[in-house]
Order: structure tokens, then C-alpha cells, then sequence
């Protein structure tokens, strides 16, 4: 134990005497993590959003005025019966009218001289695979009480393509910034191992193992890779704390935040076990490869 705190004192004493080359390594770092938590939570954000507008329903049916119940039901029972409709509900005038109030609560003038008797009653309609709307719609579409037909798939279409790029372009990214990471991180090492040349030559003299003169360099990995995930988990929190109000306010009613802070805990356990993984694995190749013992 004693050894490993003389090791640790080393590392630290190397790690000031060589500001720079801190700097260096921790600012790559820092990046990487950052980048790298960003496209987590974006793309934790972007599921949701996709989860979010598939479990609405995806169909809807604006009915003609004077459409009986008869025929509501008789429209419901022939979705039914066509096996990829998981659920219809009739929005009458009156619900259609306390769900535009609800919406715009805020506003209450665009509510002053809305009545139940302007809106339609309507027929929304949720089935089982997205493939499956354009059946439904077209379904809709030829029957004679149905005003208009609305319908999502365009926006779930478009949400996936997004969402598919995002994630082929930001795991890109995230993974050329590791390499580059785990690059700086052996020349890092490796400068600092040629600049104490003379204090581990005197520590092999007097007897040093291997493991004890590579311990520090190992330990000044571990530093970076600590360092850099904690500041840079830090900072992605301070972000979404500052901007949470004004995305709230955009996505008014649409779950696109995490729904708990404890997923900045998960991702910051995450980032330090990826930052100390790549400065041990790091320190230990380019002790291998550039110091001779």
C-alpha cells in the first residue's frame, strides 16, 4: 500500500512537470467523451421521440357532421375485422373540443370563440406495423362518412431515416475519436517516458521492477482518462440543465427528455469506465513499446 502511494505520488509530480502535455491529452479526451455522451443522449432522445408518435394513433378520421353512432361502429367493426388494426377510438365534438383546450391552455384566446359544433368527431386508428397505415388509411378513404383521412407514417418514416443516419454517422465519429484518443494517449506516454529516461534508468539500477517503474506511467493514464470523462459528463449536464426549459417549451407534451437524472449517473459510470480502460490499456502499450526494462 505504501508503494502504490509513493507510485501515485510520482505519477503526479509527472503529470504537473509536463503541463502541456496534460493539456494535450486531456483536451482530446474531453472532446471524445463529450461527443461521445452527446450521441448517447441524443440518441436516447431520438428513440423516444420514435416510441413516442408509434404508440399514438397513427390514423385519423375526420367524420362528416350528422354521421350516426351506427355508422361509427359499423367503420370500427370493418377495421377490425381487417387484422392489422390494433385499436380504434372515436373522438367525438365534445372530447375533440376539451382536447383543443387542453392543447392550448396556454393561449386561451385561440380557445375564446372555439365550439364543439366547428370541430369534427373522429375515428383514430393505431395498427400493428407501420407498413400497415396505408391499408388503413385507404380503407378510410372509401367510406362515404369520412371528410378527410390523416395519417403519420410520413413523420415516423422520416423520424427513423434521421434517427438510422444519426446513429451510422455519429457511431462514426465517436469511434474515429477513440482512435485518436488511444493515438494521443501513446504519444502522450511515450514523450513522458523519454523526457524521465535518466529517473528510470536510475530506478533500474537500484533495483526497480518492471511493473513498479511502469506503474506510474499507468496511473497517469488512469488520471487522463478520470479526468476527462468526469469534466466532460459535467458539462453535458450543465447543458441540459440550462436548456431543459426551452425544451420543454418546443416539445410541449412529447417525452423527448430523459425522464430521470439518474441516466447522467449511468452515462458518467459509463465514461469513466471507457476514460480509465483507454488510458490503462494506453499506458500499458506504450510502456511496452517505449520503455525498455
Amino acid at each position: 500500500m505504501r508503494n502504490l502511494t509513493r507510485l501515485f505520488k510520482i505519477a503526479i509530480v509527472r503529470i504537473t512537470r509536463n503541463p502541456y502535455h496534460t493539456l494535450a491529452a486531456f483536451l482530446v479526451m474531453f472532446l471524445t467523451f463529450f461527443v461521445a455522451g452527446a450521441f448517447v443522449l441524443l440518441s436516447i432522445g431520438s428513440n423516444t421521440l420514435i416510441a413516442y408518435f408509434e404508440s399514438r394513433p397513427q390514423v385519423t378520421a375526420f367524420l362528416k357532421d350528422g354521421t350516426s353512432p351506427e355508422k361509427v361502429k359499423g367503420i370500427q367493426e370493418g377495421l377490425a375485422k381487417t387484422g392489422v388494426v390494433s385499436k380504434t377510438t372515436y373522438i367525438s365534438k365534445e372530447e375533440a373540443l376539451k382536447i383543443y383546450q387542453e392543447r392550448n391552455k396556454n393561449e386561451p384566446i385561440l380557445s375564446e370563440f372555439v365550439t364543439a359544433e366547428i370541430l369534427p368527431a373522429s375515428i383514430e386508428v393505431s395498427t400493428y406495423k407501420l407498413e400497415d397505415l396505408s391499408k388503413a388509411a385507404d380503407i378510410l378513404k372509401n367510406e362515404g362518412a369520412v371528410e378527410e383521412v390523416v395519417f403519420q407514417k410520413n413523420i415516423v418514416d422520416t423520424l427513423n431515416t434521421w434517427s438510422d443516419t444519426f446513429r451510422k454517422v455519429g457511431g462514426s465519429v465517436v469511434v474515429f475519436l477513440m482512435l485518436t484518443t488511444f493515438l494521443i494517449m501513446l504519444i502522450v506516454i511515450g514523450l513522458n517516458i523519454s523526457l524521465h529516461q535518466d529517473e528510470i534508468e536510475i530506478m533500474k539500477l537500484v533495483g526497480a521492477t518492471a511493473g513498479y517503474i511502469r506503474t506510474p506511467f499507468i496511473f497517469e493514464g488512469v488520471f487522463y482518462g478520470l479526468l476527462s470523462s468526469v469534466v466532460a459528463t459535467g458539462f453535458l449536464w450543465a447543458i441540459f440543465t440550462w436548456a431543459t426549459p426551452a425544451l420543454e417549451k418546443i416539445f410541449s407534451g412529447v417525452p423527448i427528455l430523459p425522464g430521470s437524472p439518474l441516466i447522467f449517473l449511468y452515462l458518467l459510470v459509463g465514461e469513466i469506465v471507457v476514460g480509465t480502460s483507454i488510458g490503462v490499456i494506453g499506458s500499458l502499450v506504450a510502456t511496452r513499446k517505449y520503455l525498455s526494462i
